[in-house]
């Protein structure tokens, strides 16, 4: 190897297992002959020094790492398992890049080189998984500190035993769908006084301008009224910032299929009336309440750099807040959606799904095949599949099918849940249609089948509760805490394969 620099990460699967042998037995990794010849000629023997003193087996998610001699052209080595290579994915590639990076940034690397096998013998998806995951974990939001308390000295990664001319390509393709990602991650990220429906409709006008195929319409108030959106404008009548609707408009070529991308757009949730309040109430985090149109617009910017033909997509947000003063919708409320369907307001903090029934009719009218919405919409969908699985419920099959496949190649997990029609009953009304919230038993279901009741005409549609995975507290993968950008990739990929 003639590459010179600060470190080497490599990636490697586990042993074949013996069937054989005694499973109670430390079956430590063997190096592959090529790994034995460079651990002999150039890294002193550490990779094998490395295996043997921690019992390394390769098993995914585990690593090891130290220092190569003193007169040697590389300092530092990794070794990182990608497990069982029968199991392994794309997602397997992005985490063991990211895994490099981030021993890169602890260890005052500044020249990575990463040496991971082919995928499917893909050499054009190995170097986008790569570069995907190598610039995901590099990404640190420091818009808000002072002083930047871990400061990365890491300038370059350099893939090695790759063709160039394939993957150039792929890597700037990465750093598209990464600056989407990067888009979403930031705007939920980010307080609610930097962070208003005005900013989101100027997010919008600002990707409609990288692309000649995108049009941009923002509704204001008075339109909003003038169409009858009385349930989206009864969330917002207790703020001071004026309620944008956004309908973003991609097309180029003759569609083949047409896509909507609905997303909630609440850039603060206080609860309204019914105030969050207490412990575990989390009203310091609902700034992350708009990430269902972060991703719908990170998504967006992403598609205007890609660029596919023969592709019409509408992204639509219906932003605002949900804030407390006299002019608040109260509990007992009666608000008409653009529908006509009337809807009793037993709880002013079910409130997305307020909005999000205007947006769905006036998607529904635009004659797409199908529709998806993502919404950060119930915290009981968290407690059902935790902080890092989105809930997915749809009324058609193929499309579940082609949003389950989108996700997977993009490693983001949603479980499909059922759209059980007799929990509906929850949400019957004595004075009006139906109200918005039901018990809290089967909370994320019921707030499925009442956003379903907006959606009439289009035969396939899709429910997103990205409620958990939108946001973390820790480092995992390759996100670092903060806005995840969930959804971003598995809505290009969607956009991309539908």
């Amino acid at each position: 190897m003639s590459w010179r620099g600060d470190a080497l990460a490599i990636a490697i699967f586990t042993n074949p297992q013996d069937q054989s042998a005694d499973k109670s037995d430390v079956k430590t990794l063997t190096l592959p002959e090529a790994l034995k010849n460079l651990d002999i000629q150039v890294l002193s023997c550490t990779l094998t020094d490395l295996i043997t003193e921690s019992e390394f087996t390769g098993e995914a998610g585990t690593s090891v790492s130290g220092r190569v001699g003193i007169d040697v052209a590389i300092r530092k080595v990794m070794l990182i398992g990608m497990g069982d290579p029968a199991k392994a994915t794309a997602d397997t590639w992005r985490k063991a890049a990211a895994t490099a990076v981030k021993w890169a940034g602890k260890e005052k690397v500044k020249k990575l080189a990463l040496s991971l096998p082919t995928y499917n013998q893909d050499v054009s998806l190995t170097s986008q998984v790569i570069a995907e995951g190598v610039l995901l974990a590099a990404h640190r939001d420091k818009r808000f500190k002072s002083k930047d308390p871990h400061p990365s000295l890491l300038e370059l990664v350099e893939l090695l035993e790759t063709n160039p001319e394939l993957a150039t390509p792929a890597i700037l393709k990465a750093q598209q769908i990464v600056d989407g990602v990067i888009l979403a991650r930031e705007l939920v990220s980010a307080p609610a006084n930097i962070v208003t429906p005005i900013t989101l409709a100027d997010t919008a006008i600002a990707i409609a301008a990288e692309s000649e195929h995108f049009t941009v319409k923002i509704l204001e108030q008075a339109e909003c009224e003038a169409l009858g959106m009385g349930a989206f404008l009864g969330v917002a009548k207790a703020s001071d910032i004026p309620p944008k609707f956004i309908h973003l408009t991609y097309s180029n070529g003759v569609p083949t299929r047409k896509l909507a991308i609905v997303g909630k757009g609440l850039t603060f949730d206080s609860g309204g009336l019914n105030l969050k309040t207490g412990a575990g109430s989390s009203i310091e985090l609902m700034k992350t309440d708009m990430g269902g149109s972060a991703a719908a617009l990170g998504a967006a910017k992403v598609i205007a750099k890609l660029q596919p033909t023969n592709t019409e997509v509408h992204f639509i947000v219906a932003t605002c807040e949900n804030m407390v003063n006299g002019n608040a919708m109260r509990p007992g409320d009666i608000l008409t959606a653009s529908n006509g369907k009337t809807i009793e307001v037993n709880n002013t903090d079910a409130e997305g799904r307020l909005t999000l029934a205007d947006a769905l009719v006036y998607t529904d009218k635009l004659g797409v095949d199908a529709i998806v919405d993502l919404a950060t919409l119930t915290g009981a969908c968290v407690v059902a599949l935790g902080e890092d699985i989105g809930g997915m419920w749809s009324t058609d099959e193929p499309f579940a099918e082609a949003i389950a496949k989108a996700a997977k190649d993009a490693g983001e997990k949603f479980w499909r849940m059922p759209l059980e029609e007799p929990y509906f009953d929850q949400l019957k009304s004595v004075v009006a249609d139906f109200k918005n919230t039901g018990s809290r038993a089967g909370g994320a279901i019921t707030g499925a089948l009442f956003l379903k009741q907006f959606v009439e005409k289009t035969k396939a549609w899709a429910h997103l509760d990205v409620a958990g995975p939108v946001w973390t507290e820790r480092e995992s993968g390759y996100n670092n805490a903060g806005g995840t950008g969930f959804a971003v990739r598995t809505l290009v990929n969607l956009i991309l394969e539908f």
